[in-house]
């Protein structure tokens, strides 16, 4: 018995099945497993495609973000993003949260020039270019605590002091420390084992 067959040059060519058993050879996987959970994704991963809605920004030059997964504003002098720092305790809305995009690599040098030095992710976002900010929808953020499915969403504003970074979402108030945001912003998970959680910015 014979199989017939056409090669990439469109001629053709008879190949018994035995033959093709041959080149087909085996393959060997390395699979992995999770034991419990499987982990919640990256911080500023936007983990849920529709609804979301995405918006370019320019970065404020004097206090760019510093990660994605990031709450930022606006700044009213550069119209650049920013991240929250003290002097924004009375806010309840952000303008959203820094998006990571993919794959995203920093230059090594401030002249923009040294590329393929650093690792992916383990930088900063680039300062040379917009920054993508998830105005609503869902996103994979970093968080101090243990936020519960509908929990109040609340940001570390004062000076970092250990796990808590300033700009940094947290699941529990700390008067004097944290601000709380509207009711349009919620957790929509718990944590995993690396403290990450999805964040739900209503529309």
């Amino acid at each position: 018995m014979k199989e017939l067959t056409v090669n990439t040059g469109g001629s053709l060519l008879l190949r018994s099945p035995a033959v093709l058993r041959r080149a087909i050879g085996r393959a060997r996987t390395c699979d992995t497993s999770f034991t419990f959970r499987m982990g919640a994704g990256f911080p500023g991963d936007v983990n849920r495609g529709h609804p979301a809605s995405i918006q370019p920004c320019l970065i404020d030059a004097n206090a760019p973000p510093t990660a994605y997964g990031q709450a930022v504003l606006v700044d009213p002098t550069t119209q650049g993003v920013r991240p929250i720092v003290a002097g924004d305790s009375a806010i309840t809305d952000i303008w959203g949260t820094t998006c990571r995009p993919y794959p995203i690599q920093q230059s090594s040098t401030s002249a923009n020039t040294n590329y393929g030095a650093q690792a992916y992710g383990s930088v900063a976002p680039p300062l040379a270019q917009p920054i993508d900010v998830m105005r609503a929808g869902y996103m994979i953020v970093s968080v101090v605590g243990s936020p519960v499915k509908g929990g109040t969403v609340y940001i570390w504003y004062a000076a970092s002091s250990g796990a808590h970074i300033q700009g940094g979402f947290e699941a529990a108030n700390t008067g004097g420390s944290t601000l709380a945001l509207s009711a349009r912003y919620y957790w929509n998970s718990p944590p995993d084992s690396n403290g990450y959680a999805e964040l739900l910015i209503s529309f």
